[in-house]
């Protein structure tokens, strides 16, 4: 028995924090041997995972996912405590349904040959991205070597943007290139000759090159895929991951209007034409929609990722993440079932709320008890401990090392200030409106009071911009209903879009977001009332609105991580770190107390950075961690 139980504090009752305090306090003999207790600077527990309710409907504010189930403890967590069983409407795909509609700005609905074949090519050089294997006969290495060229040799720097970049540039080559191949094009004469003799593309310089037996053929019919269609999955928003998956509309998507595809059609081979310049729709050439579908499917990894700009997210970096497998689903009792089940176990007073940290001084002596670390509170308390388990977001640490800032004391060392100021922390924000009761019938879809769609706008500098739309909804991608029958729409924010949206009032979104559903869905020929409603000035509207202030919120300021350009894996794995430092022969800088300072939470996690399996499996390690230290057996 120690002459004096060690007191470990926990700062955070995120889903990290509930973890690590479960994983000690459920430790055989650990109130024997230890004092604990959570503190919180929020009025509640769960941290950026947040089940609120609008409009009577269920609604995440933060998480939303169970990213792959084999394996997932999340996903263990939520099937013992029967979270995936409500009698209450939920979506379990999370808009990842049937019947998604891609839609440009003006209307038009886009035949789903253009989008699948966007689609899987970008699938597959996020996939190479994630270091799943080249495709196409190695077009991923030829990206990759025209951007080691263009950088002087080396790739240390290179954004995930960049790459996708030249990606879409080695995609309108290679559409050339088949549109030249005679092997290709039966449809103009041409003769369906033996593979092996035919000619196939070469990558580098948009030449020909023989011997088809040893380079595999890339077919843009195919989306760029050796895979068969029939295995390609919708595409995922919310952490499908690098798992991008390919948005197949051929399954459940709409291949309508082909009036007005006037000239081009993939599947067929194309036309005699120049086709980069041929119109597809009005305002609308080739070249411009599938450079909008392309950067639709950007966006949608800008919100993946929480890099509000692709040109910030390393590619080098982009494998380090690793997914579970299985299916992706959410969960129908909500997320916040999850941290109720975890803050279950923890008797009343163990979690402290509205207890914000201002100060954290460590490696203190001759103190009370003789504890190295003391918290400073913002109500003027204070509290010593043994050891501290910090959990706060990266977006607080990043402020909390500036040097207007004293949130530690002394000053964390430079291995660790460095990590977090490398890595990214980004905002991603959802938005959820409620349809007005005396609208929404305008725009009934499929028996759904609302679409689900994916929205294509021209370029920023295009000079075809629709003026009514705002800036800030021009980068945003997914609109969709909670729930197939709900009259509540969500849409996701990231980067300085996001921001904007928090720094709006409720009149200026409604006003924004009904003027751009009405200017996008009156000209769509297939929705009830669109002929009348084109006549309207805002034929759709809104009615309340609830939105995320994650990336002002002063107890997040931001979403979660991704790893910058500049920054890697072993970032993360720097911040995982305890202090004080160990020496280099093993032993702690200092003789006494080890373990004053430890670390976790999803920007801690090398494998699983940005996500509530991550965040949790950081808490375990920590509890373990300091468990270890103390020598007890339930590890």
């Amino acid at each position: 028995m120690l002459s004096q139980k060690p007191k470990i504090v926990i700062i955070g009752a995120g889903i990290a924090g509930l973890a690590a305090a479960k994983k000690l306090y459920t430790t055989q003999n650990f109130n024997e041997l230890f004092e604990l207790c959570v503190v919180e600077g929020g009025n509640r527990i769960g941290g950026r995972i947040f089940t609120n309710e609008f409009c009577g409907d269920k609604v995440e504010m933060g998480a939303s996912w169970i990213h792959g189930i084999d394996g997932n403890p999340i996903y263990k967590i939520a099937k013992d405590i029967n979270a995936f069983e409500n009698d209450e409407p939920w979506d379990p795909l999370g808009g990842k349904m049937e019947n998604k509609m891609v839609i440009t700005e003006d209307g038009h609905e886009v035949n789903s040959s253009i989008v699948n074949n966007i689609s899987s090519f970008f699938k597959n050089l996020l996939d190479f991205a994630s270091g799943e294997g080249d495709f196409g006969g190695g077009i991923g290495g030829k990206i990759v070597e025209r951007l080691r060229i263009e950088n002087g040799g080396g790739i240390e720097r290179v954004s995930i943007g960049s790459f996708l970049r030249k990606g879409l540039e080695f995609y309108w080559g290679l559409r050339k290139d088949q549109e030249n191949v005679e092997s290709f094009n039966l449809d103009d004469g041409g003769s369906e000759k033996d593979h092996k003799n035919g000619e196939i593309f070469n990558l580098d310089n948009g030449g020909s090159e023989k011997d088809q037996e040893h380079v595999k053929s890339f077919n843009l019919d195919d989306g760029g895929s050796e895979k068969d269609h029939e295995n390609d999955e919708s595409f995922n928003l919310d952490k499908g991951g690098e798992n991008v998956e390919s948005f197949n509309l051929d399954d459940g998507g709409s291949e309508k209007d082909h009036e007005n595809d006037e000239s081009f059609n993939l599947d067929y081979g194309g036309s005699e034409k120049d086709q980069e310049n041929v119109e597809v729709f009005e305002n609308w050439s080739r070249k411009s929609l599938e450079e909008g579908v392309f950067a639709m499917f950007e966006n949608i990894h800008r919100h993946y990722s929480s890099a509000g700009d692709l040109g910030t997210l390393d590619f080098n970096g982009h494998s380090e993440y690793i997914d579970f497998p299985g299916d992706e689903i959410t969960i129908a009792k909500g997320f916040s079932s999850v941290i109720e089940s975890l803050g279950s176990v923890l008797p009343s007073g163990l979690i402290q709320l509205g207890r914000k940290v201002t100060k954290i001084e460590w490696q203190l002596e001759n103190n009370d008890g003789n504890k190295p670390v003391k918290l400073h509170f913002s109500d003027g308390s204070i509290m010593y401990a043994d050891h501290v388990i910090v959990t706060i977001s990266l977006g607080v640490l990043k402020q909390g090392i500036r040097e207007d800032s004293s949130l530690f004391s002394p000053p964390l060392p430079s291995f660790k200030t460095d990590a977090i100021s490398r890595l990214g922390f980004g905002v991603v924000d959802k938005l959820f409106l409620q349809l007005s009761p005396t609208h929404h019938e305008n725009v009934g879809y499929d028996g759904m009071k609302f679409p689900n769609m994916m929205m294509v706008f021209h370029q920023p500098d295009a000079k075809l911009n629709n003026p009514k739309i705002p800036f800030w909804i021009r980068r945003t991608t997914i609109v969709h209903p909670v729930y197939p029958e709900s009259r509540v729409v969500m849409l996701f924010f990231a980067g300085e879009e996001a921001l904007k949206v928090e720094s709006l009032d409720d009149e200026e979104i409604i006003e924004g977001v009904s003027t751009t559903m009405s200017e996008i869905l009156a000209n769509a020929k297939h929705f009830k009332n669109s002929n009348a409603a084109a006549e309207s000035e805002s034929f759709i509207k809104f009615t309340k609105v609830l939105k995320c202030k994650w990336g002002t919120d002063p107890l997040f300021l931001g979403s979660y991580t991704h790893i910058a350009v500049g920054s890697s894996g072993d970032d993360l794995d720097a911040m995982a770190e305890p202090l004080p430092e160990k020496s280099g022969d093993g032993r702690n800088s200092r003789s006494c107390h080890q373990l004053q300072v430890l670390f976790a939470g999803e920007a801690t996690s090398r494998a699983h950075y940005s996500t509530t399996h991550g965040a949790y499996l950081t808490g375990l390690r920590e509890a373990n961690r300091l468990l270890e230290h103390y020598q007890c057996v339930d590890v």
